[in-house]
């Protein structure tokens, strides 16, 4: 009987050493064990009349693990020169496919070639070019050398890969300072899982011709007429939309990119002098993940 009392005994602690074993391999492989990060990039409009191409050069990216220090994407080949402006209505542009720990991702953080302002440079590496030929530097605020920090999380799996792409928000990161003819650079950008990512389509029919048409997507309830008001210097209007994008020639637009929930679309129409006007709100659009909402908008 003591024999039995003893194997079994034995056989209790074996079971539970075995079970501590695999929990800590487990634990330990969450822990040291590496995932994939495909990076892409994407932009919303520009608010500027005669702009042909938005180009920014980055030069480095970074990631923060669970709040912790930045690391470096040591596989990211840079500098890489991207013209922003050709990627809308839900175009992205690969910019990189990295290795990186498993786990939860609090920060993103992009090294741009941009000078700060008060230094022009002969050969910059963020610019403005207008239809007429025109170039004009970007400049960015003095210290923001240390990068620009992106808006959102994402989680790496173990030995799988997330796809995210960050939202370069054109429209609000280029400013003109007043009537100065120089631009500031002050990156808006937003990440997005693409797995748990929504978005809003349709076309606009009854539309004026010489007119183009801009659709603003806001969180439902939050739009207010101060948001269409003259901004002030070195702002933009319509400063708390979410996303925003163009009509085509033919009236499609898409809102690509939008986190699950419940959106007002803004229909603005910019007229030849770049006047905005607000034309139709579209309310309680319902967006969820992997799916494309459709509304059509009748002005």
């Amino acid at each position: 009987m003591k024999t039995m009392k003893s194997l079994f005994g034995l056989s209790v602690a074996i079971i539970a050493l075995l079970t501590f074993g695999l929990f800590s391999c487990s634990n330990d492989e969450a822990i040291t064990g590496e995932g994939q990060i495909k990076l892409n990039i994407t932009d919303a409009p520009i608010d500027q009349e005669g702009v042909s191409g938005v180009f920014i050069t980055f030069t480095g990216i970074e990631f923060q693990k669970d709040g912790g220090p930045w690391q470096t994407a040591e596989e990211f080949e840079g500098p890489v020169t991207i013209n922003l402006l050709e990627l809308q209505n839900g175009r992205t542009e690969l910019l990189g496919d990295f290795t990186a720990g498993a786990g939860n991702y609090t920060g993103l953080r992009f090294m741009l070639d941009a000078p700060e302002r008060g230094r022009n440079p002969s050969n910059p590496g963020c610019f403005i070019e207008f239809e007429d030929g025109r170039i004009e530097p970007l400049f960015v605020p003095s210290g923001a050398q240390t990068g620009y920090k992106a808006i959102g999380e994402f989680t790496v799996p173990l030995n799988g890969t997330v796809e995210i792409t960050a939202d370069f928000d054109l429209r609000r990161s280029v400013v003109e300072a007043g009537a100065s003819g120089i631009f500031i650079l002050k990156p808006t950008i937003k990440v997005i899982v693409n797995n748990q990512a929504g978005g809003i389509r349709g076309n606009i029919t009854n539309r004026e011709a010489e007119i183009n048409y801009v659709v603003y997507a806001y969180e439902a309830g939050t739009y207010t007429e101060e948001e269409s008001a003259d901004p002030e210097a070195e702002a933009v209007r319509f400063p708390n939309s979410l996303s925003n994008t163009g009509a085509e020639d033919n009236g499609n637009y898409m809102l690509a990119f939008l986190a699950p929930g419940d959106y007002d679309l803004v229909v603005v129409a910019v007229d030849a002098e770049g006047i905005p006007t607000v034309v139709k709100i579209e309310e309680d659009i319902s967006v969820t993940s992997r799916e494309i909402t459709v509304v059509n908008i009748e002005l």
